[in-house]
């Protein structure tokens, strides 16, 4: 049974709260009772005293009509818990601000989880003209770089089951078709990289590369650049960039690793 691991039975009414603070999360935006409540399958009767116990212990917030659902401030704070509690992103922060420096363009570093990336942290280029993107936002592993370059270092029928039966299309150029992305995860796999082209915002072009001290590997990087600024002279600065802090970072955390297995 899917609600069974190991002959320990689900426990209800936990997952019901976290298939709620879940979708609330997903939505990005308040939602009503009925919203919810269609959404969830779930009764609103039911659903109600659930939204009432999580607003009183501020998980969730309502608007001023009382009507309206949105997540809470204690889920902000166990969110960045997560991230001030995970060492990896506290290694790739000081190699993110050096390539900052570098590059002058918008970095991310984020983290498989499931059929989608979660981006745990960003640097903002220093351009007038920049993309824009938030630590904790989860988008789809197929219409992104940093999800393709993470995808390409599972086989094909891994990275199939990780897929979502239907790839959704962020944009015109999103991928969509099963048998086109395997192909270009081919692709990433030969030439050592992933490629976004508008498929995640439109007029901006990423490029991503998979940090391999786990295996299969989890997190990765990437540098988004507006069209306007891209060039073949520039992609290739910035992807030499990038694998010098693969590099670096796969170094350094093994090194880390070893250090710590032998104290």
């Amino acid at each position: 049974m899917n609600g069974e691991k190991e002959g320990v039975r689900e426990v209800k009414s936990a997952a019901r709260t976290v298939e709620l603070l879940e979708l609330l999360s997903g939505l990005g935006q308040a939602a009503s009772l009925r919203v919810l409540s269609e959404r969830m399958g779930v009764p609103r009767s039911s659903l109600y005293a659930l939204l009432q116990t999580l607003v009183q212990r501020g998980w969730v917030r309502t608007d001023a009509t009382g009507t309206l659902y949105t997540l809470g401030i204690r889920a902000l704070l166990t969110g960045t818990g997560y991230i001030d509690a995970d060492t990896r992103t506290a290694q790739v922060r000081p190699h993110l601000d050096a390539l900052s420096e570098r590059t002058g363009e918008t970095l991310h570093f984020a983290r498989l989880d499931g059929a989608d990336v979660v981006y745990l942290a960003t640097r903002e280029s220093r351009h007038y003209l920049r993309p824009h993107s938030r630590v904790g936002r989860h988008l789809p592993a197929h219409a992104t770089a940093l999800g393709k370059a993470l995808l390409a270092e599972r086989t094909d029928a891994q990275a199939d089951a990780l897929l979502p039966a239907e790839l959704v299309a962020l944009t015109d150029r999103t991928v969509t078709d099963r048998g086109e992305l395997l192909a270009e995860l081919s692709a990433v796999r030969d030439r050592g990289y992933a490629t976004d082209d508008g498929e995640n915002v439109e007029g901006v072009r990423c490029l991503a590369v998979s940090l391999r001290y786990d295996r299969p590997a989890t997190d990765a990087l990437s540098c988004s650049i507006p069209v306007s600024r891209y060039s073949d002279a520039l992609a290739e600065q910035t992807l030499a960039a990038l694998r010098e802090t693969r590099s670096l970072l796969e170094q350094n955390v093994v090194t880390d690793a070893f250090t710590r297995a032998a104290t």
